[in-house]
């Protein structure tokens, strides 16, 4: 097994390494390989941080951790649970291929343990649909991809320039940068490591993880990402939503992951499609329609995706992340943080916030 394999398990080469090495999973679950410790260390910092966490040492562990962290996300099948986790697993290959991309050493020329474009791109059968305009594949900053890729691959993207009619079509083909290439096949792996979720997982491998189900959906509770919130406090929200907030009332510009973010969050606590439109109207460049189509895209009204808050891991990588208080230093999501502060504020403060709203 290849440090190649264990950095991209989701690739067919790491796929075909486990299984000529005849690794019986049930095995490794009942005998508490450490592969099941970082198997559930993957899933907890999805959940948590929006990555896949701190590599284990070993390449074995480390590659046999991904089937089990989908084992674990399919016993406890909850969508958001999926959802995270294969985002999850995007950013973080996204993160390392990009960075192994870039890097032109001719220790990693010579290795034989690296990914080239050439062999990303075949993965997802792009190959043949992708195009470099300006210099050999490898070394091209600008490319061209046939627009049923394009179109597929950037269905999930968040932000006006994914659109396609804000691209030249050109022959049918789309036109990309070399780091948004990467971005469409950060979407190709996060629909690869999402394909066939929930698995059917046999007893034998299920009863062993009763334990790491447990913490995980313990973990889960702990978030609260899946209860429903129909109380709008706008007192109550993180300080990186009041922020954001106050940002679209005093009518500045929002980055587009700054506006995802508060978008998702006030779909999120119950806002409507036409409160949040009617709450960006007095912000620069205003456009109902264009609002109103992204806010039921989030929603997952007019995509088959409901996309959820950005966890506080994330925010801050947004550079989103100000004014923390002391909540924010022991919660990590900041629907979480919504909840916490519901359950501890005076009920009678909440009716009387809620009775203002409606009336």
């Amino acid at each position: 097994m290849k440090p190649l394999h264990a950095r991209y398990p989701f690739m067919q080469a790491a796929r075909d390494a486990v299984d000529a090495a005849e690794i019986d999973l049930a095995a490794v679950v009942q005998r508490g390989d450490p592969a099941v410790e970082r198997g559930l260390a993957r899933v907890e910092a999805a959940l948590e941080d929006g990555t896949v966490g701190e590599p284990a040492r070993q390449s074995r562990v480390e590659l046999l951790s991904y089937p089990v962290a989908r084992v674990l996300v399919s016993i406890v099948d909850e969508a958001v649970l999926t959802r995270s986790y294969a985002r999850a697993e995007a950013a973080s290959a996204h993160d390392r291929f990009t960075e192994e991309l870039a890097s032109t050493t001719e220790l990693k020329s010579t290795s034989g343990d690296s990914l080239g474009l050439r062999d990303l791109l075949a993965e997802f059968d792009l190959l043949g649909h992708v195009r470099a305009e300006d210099g050999p594949l490898e070394e091209a900053e600008e490319y061209r991809v046939e627009v049923g890729a394009y179109l597929e691959l950037a269905a999930g993207q968040w932000g006006d320039e994914w659109r396609l009619v804000n691209r030249t079509l050109t022959g049918g083909e789309v036109p990309v940068d070399h780091d948004e290439l990467l971005v469409l096949c950060r979407r190709a792996v996060e629909r690869r490591v999402e394909s066939g979720l929930p698995l059917n997982v046999p007893d034998a491998i299920a009863d062993p993880l009763e334990e790491e189900v447990a913490q995980l959906r313990e973990t889960l509770a702990e978030l609260d990402l899946t209860r429903d919130i129909d109380t709008v406090v706008p007192d109550l929200f993180p300080p990186c939503m009041r922020a954001l907030l106050d940002k679209i009332q005093k009518g500045e510009h929002l980055e587009h992951h700054s506006r995802f973010a508060i978008t998702a969050f006030l779909t999120s606590i119950g806002m409507s499609t036409d409160e949040i439109v009617e709450l960006y109207e007095i912000n620069p460049g205003f456009g109902e329609e264009m609002t109103r189509y992204q806010t039921d895209h989030i929603r997952g009204e007019s995509s088959p995706t409901e996309y959820s808050t950005p966890s506080c891991a994330t925010m801050q990588s947004y550079g989103d992340c100000v004014n923390m208080d002391d909540r924010c230093e022991r919660i990590s999501h900041p629907m979480a943080y919504y909840e916490d502060a519901l359950d501890e504020a005076d009920e009678e403060d909440v009716t009387d916030w809620r009775e203002a709203q409606e009336g």
